[in-house]
């Protein structure tokens, strides 16, 4: 079995996302200890920007075909994704950008689209100052619904949040928040197993 596992949060050691999604594997490594990991940190090797013409001799084309790869290759993949204002990091886009890929992971049928890379579990740790789950700002997260709706269109059907929210209303929310997320990587570890 392959993890791939992908943090895109520029706070390093002050994320919580990266807290996280290290905490997830620590726990997928537990339950399956013959679990292959590759690991990619978006912030430290970020990508640029798509575009629509590739040159197969720039480093970064080169870089983008071997995310591809790894994300096709993976049986699970989890994600640190913070929210930056209402949305995921650009450094998440633009790995994203070179994932989506027409004939690789979907395309497009005379009944519509069709993701091809439903065989894959992720985890995201979706890691946000305020609270967007519930109350008035939910109209405002386009982070969570952006990430559901993309790796759906990609065929991804097992996809679990780990969710740490509130986390700049005090210290103790701070504390409170992280304890939570924390508590539920076993339960949603142990679901993903049964339906491996």
């Amino acid at each position: 079995m392959k993890l791939l596992h992908i943090d895109s949060s520029a706070l390093g050691s002050y994320s919580v996302s990266r807290q996280l999604t290290a905490d997830i594997v620590a726990e997928l490594k537990r339950r399956n200890p013959g679990l292959e990991t590759q690991y990619r940190d978006l912030a430290a090797e970020p990508l640029p920007h798509w575009t629509p013409v590739p040159d197969a001799s720039d480093p970064g084309t080169v870089l983008a075909s071997q995310m591809l790869q790894e994300f096709l290759d993976a049986d699970v993949v989890v994600i640190g994704s913070p929210m930056y204002n209402f949305g995921i990091s650009s450094q998440l886009k633009a790995w994203i950008d070179r994932v989506a890929v027409a004939g690789k992971t979907f395309r497009y049928t005379a009944q519509g689209p069709e993701g091809l890379a439903g065989d894959k579990q992720l985890i995201i740790a979706s890691s946000r100052g305020g609270n967007y789950s519930g109350g008035p700002a939910v109209a405002m997260d386009f982070q969570e619904s952006y990430l559901r709706a993309v790796f759906s269109f990609l065929g991804v059907t097992q996809l679990e949040f780990v969710r740490a929210e509130g986390l700049a209303i005090s210290d103790e929310h701070k504390a409170a928040a992280l304890k939570s997320a924390q508590a539920s990587i076993g339960p949603i570890t142990a679901q993903m197993a049964k339906a491996a």
